[in-house]
């Protein structure tokens, strides 16, 4: 069995995003996401330029090699736009291979580990009141986990408030917007949200809160303290994980559980973070961590050390890394929780999928493959819009991490 052909498709459904297809002989093809949010040209030149020509006559079966490949042999390792380029290929073959054994692809990694997913939505909104009542509206639709952003006091423009209702994406322009940060409001504010949300709803519904690498290691331990008495199922990203040794200061300082690592690209970022016990949740993707093959390692080690997986479920992630999260959670035995924030009615038009919804969980189909398909037609009719994510400078004009 031979890869023939692959193509990358770009599309702007509601927003952007890069898909590869690669064609075997024997007419069964795979689907692998590779959108990088405000990056999606560079991933799109990497797999056409580079690393399509290295697939032709390869026997897509071998998977493992084919990672090997395409991490070690391209000498300049590691890195969003190449590893985000890797995972496509890996998910795309791991589609292959599930649909050429006419299974689920949950069934090649080893069967399920649970029948359904724990899925967290996205509540937000202008204003404390305004989240508090969002938070509310997604325990009514079922959610057993929500994650709450509220704008501050004093901030413009705060991280996670959405433009509109239910959707949420932060790339807005051809060039970045600039928003303003300041941290004495932020600790000040985010403690009164989450004390207003368990007077409110209790303490049943998990909540869950990104800080969005705002914050010193010291303040971040600030908040996880503050936050203790209303019992948060994640504090997330809640200092830059560059020097993994600085949730150290953290993890000393308070029991709120740590959440990171969306943007970590392989199990070296992560490496002391989990081996030190700092975090209790790795958010890895499978496509920003070089697809199913890189992930499974990752979890491995993690579940060692009696860390569980949070993956990453915004919407600059396509349906397609969705559908094969979800077989990968359904798997996976040291699982705790996944993101899902809805696509548009645009986006899902474009990637017909066989997941669901219900009760506060997301179920993985049980078609061949990883369940998740591209109507290319449709597509053809939503072009690159040009999107960046926007910046962040504090009150006196530093630049800071948005």
């Amino acid at each position: 069995m031979k890869i023939t052909a692959a193509r990358v498709i770009v599309c702007s459904p509601g927003r952007n995003f890069v898909t590869l297809l690669i064609e075997t002989d024997q007419g069964v093809t795979g689907i692998g996401d590779a959108t990088l949010n405000g990056r999606e040209l560079s991933v799109a030149s990497y797999l056409a330029d580079h690393v399509i020509p290295n697939l032709i006559g390869r026997d897509p079966r071998n998977s493992e090699d084919m990672w090997q490949f395409l991490y070690r042999g391209a000498y300049w390792r590691r890195g969003p736009v190449t590893m985000s380029a890797i995972s496509a290929v890996d998910t795309a073959l791991w589609d292959i291979k599930a649909k050429l054994a006419g299974m689920p692809l949950y069934q090649l990694l080893g069967g399920k580990s649970r029948e359904r997913v724990l899925v967290y939505g996205h509540a937000n909104g202008n204003t404390l009141e305004e989240t508090v009542d969002a938070v509310g509206q997604y325990i009514d639709m079922g959610y057993k986990a929500i994650r709450a952003q509220s704008g501050i006091p004093g901030i413009a423009k705060a991280y996670g408030v959405a433009r509109g209702t239910l959707y949420y994406e932060p790339a807005d322009a051809a060039l970045p917007t600039e928003t303003v940060w300041d941290t004495p409001k932020y600790l000040r504010f985010v403690p009164k949200l989450f004390e207003r949300l368990r007077e409110t709803y209790g303490d049943e519904p998990e909540l869950l809160h990104d800080v969005h690498h705002r914050l010193t290691p010291n303040e971040a331990a600030q908040l996880g303290k503050s936050l203790e008495p209303y019992r948060l199922f994640w504090m997330e990203d809640a200092t830059p994980a560059e020097n993994q040794q600085a949730f150290r200061l953290i993890r000393e300082r308070t029991t709120t559980p740590l959440a990171v690592g969306e943007i970590f690209n392989t199990i070296w970022d992560c490496k002391e973070l989990i081996e030190n016990q700092l975090i209790d949740y790795i958010r890895t993707t499978v496509l920003r961590a070089g697809g199913i093959t890189h992930l499974r390692r990752i979890a491995d080690f993690a579940a060692l050390y009696q860390v569980r997986t949070g993956s990453h479920g915004a919407t600059d992630l396509s349906p397609v890394t969705m559908g094969a999260a979800l077989h990968f959670d359904t798997w996976v035995p040291n699982f705790g929780i996944q993101e899902y924030m809805r696509h548009s009615e645009e986006t899902d038009a474009v990637f017909p999928h066989d997941y669901r919804f219900e009760a506060g969980h997301l179920y993985c189909g049980e078609s061949p493959g990883h369940g998740v398909t591209i109507d290319e037609k449709l597509a053809a009719k939503y072009p690159y819009k040009p999107a960046q994510l926007p910046i962040a400078r504090l009150e006196d004009g530093t630049l800071w991490n948005w």
